[in-house]
C-alpha cells in the first residue's frame, strides 16, 4: 500500500464487498448476481495495476469506468 492508486482501488473494492453484503441479506428482489461484481473488482485490479506502472491516463480511464458501471448496473445510491 504505497501508491494513491492502491489505497483507491482498496477502498472502492472494499466498498463494493460491503454493497454485495448487504444485498445477500436483503430482499430476493434487491438481490445482484455474484457475476454483477467481476467487472467492477477486476477494474479495481486492472486500474491498480495501470496505475502502479506509470500508464496514469489509462488508469483514470479504466477508474471512471468502474464508477460507471457500478453506478449504472448496480446502483448503490437507489432506494428500497
Amino acid at each position: 500500500m504505497q501508491t494513491v492508486y492502491d489505497w483507491v482501488t482498496v477502498a472502492f473494492f472494499a466498498g463494493l464487498v460491503v454493497l454485495l453484503l448487504q444485498r445477500s441479506i436483503g430482499p430476493d428482489e434487491s438481490r445482484d448476481s455474484l457475476y454483477h461484481y467481476i467487472v467492477p473488482a477486476g477494474g479495481c485490479a486492472v486500474t491498480n495495476y495501470l496505475g502502479n506502472n506509470g500508464y496514469d491516463a489509462f488508469a483514470i480511464l479504466t477508474f471512471v469506468g468502474v464508477i460507471a458501471y457500478t453506478i449504472y448496473f448496480l446502483k448503490p445510491f437507489a432506494r428500497a
